[in-house]
């Protein structure tokens, strides 16, 4: 149902999709997975803060400690096309920013060449 909705705008491209599911997307979509890790006590502090339930940030770490979204994303899309960045600080985050956009600009490049 999801895809049945986006399936238009993504064929469009130039899309960038946020989400913390990804196994149902297909592949022909995306061009860029970014999987964005955080230590698990960035994860706590950083939940907490924004008023998350006791519960829900507990699923959550349990997830990033069993790498449930990291296995997803290995297990559904090619390696090639992912980029897996820690974003604990704002100097990450700083560095995840030119990373993607420097990534952006070689597709840039790469589609006037072909």
């Amino acid at each position: 149902m999801v895809c049945d909705e986006l399936e238009s705008v993504m064929q469009q491209g130039g899309v960038i999709l946020e989400f913390h599911s990804c196994s149902f997307f297909p592949e022909r979509w995306f061009q860029l997975i970014v999987l964005l890790r955080a230590t698990n006590t960035q994860l706590y502090d950083r939940q907490t803060a924004r008023g998350y339930k006791e519960n829900k940030i507990t699923e959550n770490i349990q997830c990033e400690i069993m790498e449930v979204t990291s296995e997803a994303v290995y297990e559904s899309y090619k390696p090639e096309i992912i980029m897996e960045l820690q974003s604990n600080t704002v100097e990450d985050m700083e560095k995840n920013i030119d990373a993607v956009v420097e990534r952006l600009q070689g597709f840039s490049a790469e589609s006037m060449t072909n």
